[in-house]
């Protein structure tokens, strides 16, 4: 169903991704409402319309599905229930069942296994005599991770002994993952219409600081069949998944093989640079995705390297904007913690 410049497009959450899905949306005539449980957040500042309420208010819910013409949520986090209660009322993409997988690192992996498309080494962990096992089964090391929700580095740790579970909590669902040697980090970002139309954003390279992704180089210096076939991975994903929107996957480059790590179904952090190096943004793409339009143009510009600004590095943001070929984007936020994005900057380097 297409929907018409100058309707309204929801947002579920209030980050900075809403804010910059907010902003592109704006460019192409669309209005938006943003709904999340923050107040004075990020894409708050910039929508035209919010709705402050915690994500179990039906009534709430309710009220803001029926004000807009279709849906998208920021990030992956939101409970399901809530997609599905706005999803009762109006289009939501991508669907809830998307969602409910990418929640779920065991749902994840298992995805990748029915499509015979590799990951690391893993196993479902349910309490501690089960990782012991498993630590066994993994050659002695091994990365336990919370099956649902962590991000950045939070709710993993490593293990190398079994004295190192006692560090552990075991009052939720775990994942262990087998530790592999990989050469870099890359992720794909692929787009899908809401008739299975389906371009990859090229394959980029992350570097990750205390467990935080810093910077992501674009495109990534990359053997081409090796490219061709992290694109094919995300594409055979996000056709499985029936995603209409984005999907973010996350892969380990390990010699002549590609591992797929974790996927999200939102705009990604390591697709920033598409704001300057594709004629099409991802947030520009999520919304021609989500209203039915021809999906943008996804060919890099040049060569680009994106920086996050972390905690008080957004100090120096004014200085950084003065540089040639740099490109400064601040998310509104007004703390700046420790291990917090403030903003990020995208330079050109060819």
């Amino acid at each position: 169903m297409k929907i018409s410049s100058g309707g309204t497009i929801g947002i579920l959450g209030g980050g900075q991704l809403g804010r910059m899905t907010a902003r592109a949306a704006a460019r192409l005539g669309y209005r938006t409402h943003v709904y999340t449980p923050e107040q004075g957040s990020s894409a708050v500042l910039v929508a035209d319309d919010f709705t402050i309420a915690e994500f179990d208010d039906a009534a709430a819910l309710a009220g803001f599905a029926g004000s807009v013409d279709v849906v998208t949520y920021e990030f992956e986090n939101i409970p399901v229930r809530a997609v599905e209660t706005v999803a009762d009322i109006t289009l939501v993409y991508p669907n809830a069942n998307a969602l409910r997988l990418c929640q779920n690192r065991v749902r994840e992996k298992s995805l990748c296994r029915d499509l015979e498309i590799p990951t690391a080494p893993w196993r479902e962990v349910l309490d501690l005599d089960s990782a012991r096992a498993t630590l066994a089964e993994l050659g002695g090391a091994m990365i336990l991770k919370t099956a649902e929700m962590g991000y950045d580095g939070k709710g993993q740790w490593k293990i190398t002994t079994p004295d190192d579970l006692r560090a552990v909590a075991f009052a939720a669902p775990l994942i262990a993952e087998g530790i592999v040697n990989f050469d870099f980090e890359i992720s794909v970002i692929a787009a899908r219409g809401q008739v299975g139309e389906i371009k990859c954003y090229p394959p980029v390279r992350n570097v990750h600081r205390d467990h935080i992704l810093w910077q992501t180089y674009a495109p990534a210096e990359l053997a081409p069949a090796l490219a061709a076939r992290a694109e094919n991975y995300a594409v055979r994903l996000a056709e499985k998944l029936d995603i209409t929107g984005l999907l973010a996957v996350e892969m380990f480059v390990c010699g002549d093989e590609i591992l797929v790590n974790e996927m999200a179904p939102r705009p990604h952090n390591s697709g920033h640079w598409t704001m300057e190096g594709c004629a099409c943004s991802q947030f520009e793409q999520l919304v021609r995705a989500i209203c039915g339009l021809p999906l943008g143009d996804v060919t890099p510009l040049g060569k680009f390297v994106m920086t996050n600004l972390i905690g008080d590095e957004i100090a120096q943001a004014d200085a950084f904007a003065r540089e040639a070929n740099t490109f400064v984007h601040t998310y509104g936020k007004t703390e700046a913690r420790p291990g917090r994005k403030m903003g990020h900057m995208t330079r050109k380097i060819n």
